[in-house]
């Protein structure tokens, strides 16, 4: 399995994780201790206990990130699956070197695709993210233990980022007017049936 097929296994797993820890009330590490989390091929990746372990470890400044940059939503009246996605793909954004901003926002509007509860999740994470990554590329962002991305000849210049979120943003809209559209065209043909 290739390095970016084990990440995104990675961070399916580690919300899923996350997810337990938060319904049954206990830390995610001691779920992983005992053994409690399976993926669909047996054994968590290592890239999933990386994650929700060091969610863990650092959901006080996680925490803090997202309530300051998730516009009139605190953090513990977020949907569990959002927030566990956010709090994922935040902790890759500030603290694992080697994945890009765009990326952690990118698989997180993935994942918030495919367990998000509503409609919105998708485009709520991006948006969230999007501040983040905004504020991280501007310096306005500070986190202890927080890692500087290299500047790598792959990595976003600046603004890119900015340019990425809304570029995403824009395709949930479009993926969203497709879908609305695709509604509306039954209705339409059952009012034509029914004259």
């Amino acid at each position: 399995m290739s390095k970016r097929h084990e990440r995104i296994s990675g961070r399916r797993s580690a919300v899923q994780v996350l997810y337990t820890s938060e319904i049954q009330g206990r830390p995610a590490s001691e779920l992983l201790d005992e053994g409690c989390c399976l993926s669909e091929d047996g054994p968590l990746p290592e890239y999933a206990v990386t994650l929700a372990r060091g969610v863990e470890e650092r959901c006080a400044d996680i925490d803090a990130c997202l309530e300051a940059t998730s516009e009139n939503w605190a953090v513990a009246r977020m949907p569990i699956v959002d927030r566990s996605i956010l709090r994922l793909a935040a902790y890759e954004m500030i603290y694992v070197a080697d994945v890009p901003v765009s990326v952690a926002i990118n698989e997180a509007v993935e994942l918030a695709k495919e367990f998000g509860g509503e409609d919105e999740s998708p485009r709520f994470v991006n948006g969230v993210l999007g501040r983040i990554a905004k504020s991280l590329e501007a310096g306005e962002l500070a986190v202890e233990g927080a890692v500087a991305k290299e500047a790598a000849a792959d990595a976003p210049r600046p603004g890119a980022v900015a340019a990425a979120v809304d570029a995403l943003a824009a395709q949930l809209a479009a993926e969203d007017a497709a879908a609305a559209e695709g509604a509306a065209e039954p209705e339409a043909a059952d009012a034509e049936a029914g004259e």
